[in-house]
């Protein structure tokens, strides 16, 4: 069985060929980046539509397949900004209809938890999903991927963002975070805020602004301190669902999951623990079309497709709203 997924849902066109028991055929895919700013939207969307022929035909290449080796077509259906999802959602409707294939919706969060399983070898970890969008602390229970913990404004991947655009860095900004920090060397304190297994960032984005205004402060330093905050929440988050779930493993996926220090930390936590620590493989962590399509063939393993009436994109869906047919 192989299914092709079309990943849309901000800054990243992807499209992926997987087979089988998770073997990635291709993942081919282009990226929106802003000349200056944070996305926009509408300009996003622009952008992934124009690209969307180069990208399909890329991934075919790479697989070597067409659509007659192909069982089903699988898109993010959310969440996501509304106009990103709509590019794949329609592109995927359109080759469905057209190569007469079942048509799957998939959660985009579930997408990220599933290739990192696939690809580690994970069974039943507490997952740790961080990405520019999201950030929540996940476990499988009683026919769902629930919600332990997550944050309660901005997720850290946006706010890692932002405050690359007060540095003056271009998205996105992440990586380049990543670089300054390695350089860091004097701790700054600044708001540590986790309620039960919930967090908030948008105070220490604040804190941060203030400071580098302040002129008192080198970007590397606060860089540094940035990371060990904001990761340190993180961790402490996802031990204490460890705890309360007894879980043995912890696994860390979407695209912040891709940073050294937080896979260091996390790695340290579990050693501590007696647990053992999963990394998403970096070329999977980031939004792709691989990820997608293998949660769709999951999906279409256990018959879960949709009828094109009801393939309307979701731009909130959540992780727990997914009645989880493949496990």
């Amino acid at each position: 069985m192989r299914v092709l997924g079309i990943e849309s849902t901000a800054h990243t066109l992807g499209i992926g060929v997987v087979e089988g028991d998770g073997k990635v055929l291709s993942s081919a895919r282009q990226t929106y980046i802003p000349e200056e700013g944070g996305i926009l939207p509408s300009e996003s969307a622009d952008f992934l539509a124009s690209k969307f022929e180069e990208v399909l035909q890329e991934s075919l290449d790479v697989s070597g397949c067409s659509f007659n080796d192909i069982d089903g077509i699988a898109f993010s259906q959310g969440p996501g900004l509304g106009p990103c999802l709509r590019v794949g959602a329609a592109a995927a409707r359109y080759l469905a209809l057209k190569h007469k294939k079942p048509l799957i919706g998939v959660n985009h969060c579930i997408a990220h938890i599933e290739i990192a399983k696939v690809t580690t070898g994970a069974k039943d970890p507490v997952i740790l999903y961080v990405s520019g969008g999201n950030s929540q602390v996940i476990a499988y229970a009683e026919g769902r991927y629930r919600v332990f913990g997550e944050t309660l404004d901005i997720a850290v991947g946006n706010c890692l963002d932002a405050f690359s655009r007060v540095l003056g860095l271009q998205h996105p900004g992440g990586p380049k975070i990543e670089k300054l920090a390695a350089k860091g060397k004097n701790y700054i304190e600044l708001p540590y805020v986790v309620k039960g297994m919930d967090l908030s960032f948008s105070g220490l984005y604040s804190d941060l602004k203030r400071k580098k205004l302040s002129g008192q402060y080198s970007d590397e330093d606060l860089c540094y301190s940035f990371q060990e905050t904001a990761f340190a929440m993180l961790t402490e988050a996802t031990e204490r669902a460890m705890a309360h779930l007894d879980k043995e493993e912890v696994l860390a996926t979407g695209g912040v999951a891709a940073n050294s220090r937080l896979q260091n930390m996390l790695e340290i936590m579990a050693k501590e623990r007696g647990a053992k620590y999963y990394g998403c493989p970096r070329e999977h962590c980031g939004d792709n079309g691989a990820m997608i399509a293998w949660a769709g063939l999951l999906m279409l393993k256990s018959n879960d497709t949709l009828d094109i009436k009801n393939s309307k994109i979701n731009p909130k869906f959540r992780t727990d709203d997914v009645d989880v047919t493949w496990l």
